[in-house]
């Protein structure tokens, strides 16, 4: 299959620099976000009339049956599509012919790219927040049925003074509010719309950025197109208030397995949550409290993955970023 972009090229790639210079296995994920980005982006064209309706109208009937094809199983990426942006639109040029080309006029997979991670983080930020809205609300209740409940509070690991196991509980709540406060934050910052930076200076064709801004729940377009393709502060900032959270689990779960153990047996964790041991029969392990604190590592490492790829690359874009 040629290449999209490989125009000036006279020879193919290289079958070992496609597999390497691909990003398709990670980035299909975002197939829905690809195409919600592409429709808003030609229903733009089309108000403009850089495109014609009817070209508009095929180009967005084109974009949903790829998209019920990739819920249903019925296209599978390779190597060859190389990311998902050319994987949908290469498709699309199969299935409606050369007005498909159309739908990148004034757009770069540079500006693409980060309308498909700002759209999915978001989405994925939403999620993360109801999950923590619904742990606050089980803390909630833990705290108030054992209000009264007596415990000992630790400095040093050492007993200290006494205190309940409402207000243990009520401990976790605020961090796990100030994790909910952080995420929310990030959102604001992370919802602007990159769509009209093109490649990294923008367009001299009569776009309207404020519309697709409206389309795809944008707050404003961004205001630098350099910035723009080369940022990805809102990642970071994601993964560092990932990185808090996962923190706050990790130090629950540590009370949990502590507090488990035959030397506490200040709790008996449900059999349901806990696995056994193949050779010591009366052993009951924690082992979920153990695997949350032993993920953790995984986002931390994440973050300083991306701290690592961004500290040394020049504007604008860099293939470097393909690993966000």
């Amino acid at each position: 299959m040629a290449s999209l972009w490989g125009g000036r090229f006279e020879k193919d790639m290289d079958d070992i620099v496609k597999k390497y210079n691909a990003s398709i296995f990670f980035d299909q994920r975002m197939y829905n976000e690809d195409i919600d980005g592409s429709i808003a982006h030609v229903t733009m064209l089309g108000k403009q009339g850089i495109v014609s309706n009817e070209e508009k109208d095929r180009i967005i009937a084109g974009l949903e049956e790829i998209r019920k094809e990739i819920a249903e199983g019925k296209i599978l990426f390779t190597v060859e599509d190389e990311d998902i942006h050319m994987g949908i639109e290469s498709r699309l040029i199969d299935k409606i012919g050369d007005v498909g080309k159309k739908l990148h006029t004034s757009r770069s997979r540079n500006d693409q790219c980060q309308v498909d991670i700002r759209l999915y983080l978001r989405k994925e930020i939403y999620e993360i927040l109801n999950s923590l809205c619904y742990l606050e609300s089980v803390i909630l209740e833990k705290a108030e049925k054992y209000e009264d409940k007596i415990t000992v509070g630790f400095t040093h690991l050492q007993h200290a003074q006494p205190i309940t196991i409402g207000f243990v509980f009520m401990a976790y709540f605020q961090m796990f509010k100030r994790d909910i406060e952080r995420l929310t934050d990030t959102l604001e910052r992370l919802n602007y719309n990159p769509l009209g930076a093109c490649a990294l200076a923008g367009t001299t064709m009569p776009i309207d950025r404020h519309l697709t801004s409206e389309l795809l729940s944008f707050t404003a377009p961004t205001e630098n197109a350099m910035d723009t393709v080369s940022d990805r502060d809102y990642s970071l900032e994601f993964l560092c208030d990932a990185s808090i959270s996962m923190m706050h689990l990790s130090r629950w779960a540590e009370e949990f397995a502590w507090w488990n153990s035959s030397e506490f047996s200040y709790i008996a964790i449900d059999d349901s949550f806990c696995t056994g041991s193949s050779i010591m029969p009366q052993k009951k392990n924690p082992d979920m409290a153990e695997l949350i604190r032993g993920k953790v590592g995984r986002v931390y490492g994440d973050l300083m993955q991306l701290l690592t790829v961004m500290k040394g690359t020049p504007l604008a874009y860099n293939k470097d970023f393909q690993e966000d």
